[in-house]
């Protein structure tokens, strides 16, 4: 990359920050109220660590159809302007999905323009994972909640019998001897299931080369982000019915997201393992 194709892209992605100001101070204020939002704070420093690790590796370069990209931003004013009307304007606090959409599509032609198509083709995995800043729309975050929840329940009531604990279960309540529990939104763990998926992504883009392997991988998130949640609510109320009912309410109930969110890591890593020694070991 030359230097004055640096100093353009720096400038074009400068540029975008006024343009959808609004839109960007929208989504932060999501992500800094929301538990299901607060992966998006992670998403442009994963990007842009993936780029700087990634760049060094690229072809040389050749500038081949660098003119898409100015498709690729005339798409992204477009879409502002649908957005809202002025760089300040916000099209929503709750739902700035529209702004953002465009951002990204303006920060990825902005690389076409100066660096080519053939740079993008390489760097296509930490320029496409700025689409995840896009914030899902609330019907949908309701949807992955309500799914959490019940299966959740589901997993709970699964792991109370087979540890030879009594438990009847209502929907998304749960009544074991001496203590009945529902399973809430908020211990759909919504945020450690997403930062799960998160971190598994990018591990499945370093360490595993075939697409199926990868697929394999990521899916995997999904019972196991319930398998989680399952586990923190048994372990909890074991905890407070038998040993102290503090635990009921305290920091493990409260804050002890983190311990379950590792435990679900070192499952993938595992998985990881496996897959990779059938992958040949090489980066994808």
């Amino acid at each position: 990359m030359t230097k004055t194709k640096l100093v353009q892209l720096l400038l074009l992605l400068v540029a975008a920050v006024p343009i959808w100001w609004g839109s960007i101070v929208s989504t932060v204020q999501l992500a800094l109220h929301r538990d299901a939002y607060t992966y998006i704070l992670l998403i442009p420093m994963l990007s842009l660590a993936l780029i700087s690790i990634e760049i060094k590796n690229a072809p040389p370069e050749r500038g081949t159809k660098g003119w898409f990209g100015l498709i690729l931003l005339g798409v992204a004013l477009i879409v502002r302007i649908w957005a809202g009307p002025a760089p300040w304007y916000q099209s929503s606090v709750e739902h700035p999905s529209l702004g953002i959409a465009g951002l990204v599509i303006w920060w990825i032609g902005s690389v076409v323009l100066c660096l080519g198509l053939d740079a993008f083709r390489y760097l296509r995995f930490p320029l496409c994972l700025l689409f995840l800043m896009i914030p899902i729309p609330e019907q949908g975050v309701a949807w992955i909640t309500g799914v959490l929840q019940h299966q959740s329940a589901s997993v709970s009531s699964w792991l109370f019998r087979l540890i030879g604990v009594p438990v009847v279960r209502d929907d998304v309540v749960l009544s074991i001897p001496g203590l009945t529990i529902e399973v809430a939104q908020e211990c759909s763990s919504i945020r450690s299931s997403t930062m799960l998926v998160l971190v598994t992504l990018i591990l499945a883009h370093l360490f595993l080369r075939s697409r199926w392997r990868q697929a394999v991988l990521i899916f995997a998130t999904i019972p196991l982000s319930i398998l989680k949640n399952g586990i923190r609510i048994v372990t909890i109320a074991e905890l407070g019915t038998r040993l102290n009912p503090s635990f009921l309410h305290g920091n493990l109930h409260r804050h002890g997201g983190i311990v379950f969110l590792s435990f679900a890591v070192l499952v993938v890593l595992v998985l990881l393992w496996v897959l990779r020694r059938s992958d040949g070991g090489a980066t994808g």
